[in-house]
């Protein structure tokens, strides 16, 4: 399914102040070695590596690059997942498990639930996820996500992603699907999210994991610490029939060929009326806003259209960062982690992270989660296991929901 919507971007009517505030983010990376500076090294055909300091606001930051040649039919990017969306793994396990030669962490995800004492964290990333062309999940919303702020105008769809065309491109993805009960359509409001939106019913599948759903029905629409709902109900629909019913929120392994339909409010409230037996049919599918179909897609959210920084970004907070940047017509591919290590820990503002990948020759660029989480792996030459190239803050890996992989053939 697609839908046709206005992508992220950028209107004429900023251009005072992305000129603004470029000045300021190139400014601050006035002292900055030039992006040709640094010696590119071989990883595989078609992907390079280097690193280099960058001079910054907060100090001296330490960059770590990996370049992807898209036009190389030998390599491609495809997502970095541990099999299933409520899971975890460090980078450089995934990338191991997956065959890939390099890659990144990806998407923000629910790390803690300290803010609901007894409800597990799920590890789930706030964003949609594509992964070999198949629709993994859709997005929470806005108020659940965990991350910094978003910038002005963006929300919890932004992807970055390959199409089936094998372009790079920065998007939106939102969730279309239905419910069908007893000849009548309801919306789907969720898919193997780990927060539901008030009132809506969402579906899990095998794709979803072992881990608990009780935190898809905690939080609300403005509220991620707000508590969990007292108003759900659970059903469960093998071959177009209802074989299950809970007033609760269960967990464990989903059979293939299985869906577990969550209901919060006015949701538990139209799946009560079902009984075991009944006939229900559940379809779904990402519309993307560019029309676009997907080979993978993750998300996190843009900091870089049409070579412009977008107004608004943050000028102040300085962190260590990951991002995707998007060059040559979506052919070339920037996966850029900053060092963790004390020297360099303070690292970059948004806005520096946004003229960080246009230095490189980026013109979309894209934020990841970063802090802990920041963390590049490559192989060595004639290597056949990834090792972790910068230094992750935490001093050793995080396990993270998702990343990016590159893999060659």
């Amino acid at each position: 399914m697609t839908r046709h919507q206005k992508p992220y971007g950028v209107r004429r009517t900023t251009l005072t102040l992305l000129t603004a505030l470029g000045t300021l983010a190139g400014g601050a990376l006035a002292g900055a070695a030039p992006a040709g500076a640094a010696t590119w090294t071989g990883v595989a055909a078609g992907v390079t590596y280097r690193q280099y300091d960058l001079s910054a606001a907060a100090g001296v930051t330490h960059a770590h690059v990996l370049s992807v040649d898209l036009t190389n039919t030998h390599v491609r990017l495809g997502l970095l997942y541990p099999g299933a969306v409520a899971a975890n793994a460090t980078v450089s396990t995934l990338a191991n498990g997956q065959k890939a030669v390099a890659g990144v962490n990806g998407d923000f995800f629910n790390i803690s639930e300290a803010q609901h004492p007894g409800v597990t964290a799920t590890g789930a990333s706030v964003g949609p996820a594509i992964a070999n062309g198949a629709v993994l999940k859709g997005a929470v919303p806005d108020a659940q996500r965990f991350g910094p702020e978003l910038p002005p105008g963006t929300d919890t769809e932004a992807v970055v992603g390959v199409d089936t065309t094998g372009r790079a491109r920065v998007d939106r993805l939102s969730l279309g699907g239905t419910v069908t009960v007893f000849g009548r359509r309801l919306t789907l409001g969720g898919l193997n999210q780990y927060a539901l939106p008030e009132n809506s019913i969402g579906a899990f599948t095998s794709a979803w994991g072992r881990v608990s759903r009780k935190r898809a029905v905690c939080g609300t629409d403005t509220s991620r610490a707000a508590g969990c709902s007292t108003g759900t109900y659970e059903v469960t629909v093998r071959r177009g029939r209802v074989v299950s019913a809970s007033a609760t929120p269960g967990g464990g392994a989903i059979a293939a060929g299985t869906t577990v339909l969550v209901g919060r409010e006015a949701g538990a409230a139209r799946l009560k009326r079902l009984r075991v037996g009944e006939r229900v049919s559940v379809r779904y599918g990402l519309n993307s806003a560019s029309s676009a179909a997907y080979r993978f897609a993750l998300g996190g959210y843009p900091v870089l259209s049409d070579g412009r920084a977008l107004p608004g970004l943050d000028t102040r907070v300085s962190a260590v960062r990951t991002a995707v940047g998007i060059g040559n017509g979506g052919r070339r591919v920037f996966l850029f982690a900053l060092d963790g290590a004390a020297a360099y820990r303070k690292g970059l503002t948004i806005a520096e992270v946004a003229a960080a990948l246009k230095s490189l020759g980026a013109t979309e660029g894209f934020s990841l989660d970063g802090g802990g989480s920041t963390t590049l792996v490559a192989r060595p030459s004639g290597g056949t296991r990834v090792t972790v190239r910068n230094h992750p803050s935490g001093g050793t890996e995080r396990a993270v929901a998702n990343g990016v992989g590159v893999f060659t053939q």
